[in-house]
């Protein structure tokens, strides 16, 4: 098993979403690749630039849709055919036309389910902890701060090197956090 490093990472603090913005670009063209950025609202590019450009949540959410209508109609299936066989009125056993709305209904609750448990499962929800929240000046984050954090975990990180190339973004302060 990987030892965890000593520091969890570095975080430069930013002003302006320009700022923020242009750093998390020159980061990315430099080669880091375990990077995120933080801001007291939505800034436009910010996630493709800190390399947030895909997501498994879609996929997720299909296959929820997929079980749930599956189960949906398997359900009925199996209790009108197999478990329970009642003819009424001269009627196919495997009416599918009467099984619709059910298989419709379960297919958008199952797959409701799933993107709601799956972007919980995506962001690590709930972390009522994290590393950054050692750093005294983040709890600006969520007012007027931008802030930009490589990791240690980065293959490119060491240190000092990276420290160097924080500061040589022009930020307002770079701040060590530890775990």
């Amino acid at each position: 098993m990987k030892s965890r490093p000593p520091i969890y990472g570095l975080l430069a603090e930013f002003h302006t979403p320009e700022e923020v913005l242009a750093a998390a670009h020159r980061t990315t063209e430099a080669g880091y690749q375990r990077t995120d950025a933080f801001a007291p609202y939505p800034v436009e590019g910010l996630a493709e630039a800190v390399g947030h450009h895909h997501t498994r949540l879609p996929a997720i959410v299909l296959g929820g849709g997929i079980i749930g209508c599956l189960t949906g109609f398997g359900l009925q299936y199996w209790s009108s055919t197999i478990y329970y066989p009642f003819n009424i009125g001269g009627r196919p056993l495997n009416s599918w036309p009467a099984f619709i709305p059910i298989t419709f209904e379960m297919t958008v609750l199952v797959a409701a389910f799933a993107a709601v448990l799956g972007m919980l499962a995506l962001n690590g929800l709930p972390m009522p902890y994290h590393p950054l929240f050692n750093v005294e000046q983040f709890a600006l984050a969520s007012r007027d701060r931008f802030f930009l954090v490589i990791e240690a975990t980065d293959p490119l990180f060491e240190k000092e090197k990276t420290r160097r190339f924080l500061e040589s973004l022009k930020p307002h302060g770079v701040y060590e956090v530890e775990h």
